[in-house]
């Protein structure tokens, strides 16, 4: 059924941006359309946070921290997903994950990406 592979975390200063990409690696087509993809992301010694989510129709949804600074998209033709943040703060410091819902295939996790927001 594949599995999800991110990319693009880093180190960036307050009040830049990073764009994070989760690939379906090995996923057909078919089977990645009916995953509602989202961002969840962990700082240390907090739970797992739900960012963004994108369901196979577009519609998202955002958490009330990130919103109107966060946007979640997807490609479901290149089987991805893409997180674009803006205006970071040292408050979004965490691990960000991949997550992919599916009636039929069940749940999938990504490995993880760290983001950093410093000076």
């Amino acid at each position: 059924q594949g599995q999800l592979v991110e990319s693009g975390g880093g180190l960036v200063q307050p009040g830049g941006s990073l764009r994070l990409s989760c690939t379906g690696s090995r996923m057909i087509t078919s089977v990645w359309n009916t995953y509602t993809m989202a961002w969840y992301r962990q700082a240390p010694g907090e739970q797992r946070e739900l960012v963004a989510t994108i369901n196979g129709g577009g519609s998202t949804d955002y958490g009330d921290s990130v919103k109107g600074r966060f946007t979640i998209s997807r490609d479901n033709a290149r089987k991805r997903v893409f997180l674009q943040m803006n205006n970071l703060t040292p408050e979004d410091t965490a691990v960000y994950y991949c997550h992919g819902q599916s009636s039929t295939y069940g749940n999938r996790w990504g490995q993880g990406t760290q983001v950093t927001v410093s000076s």
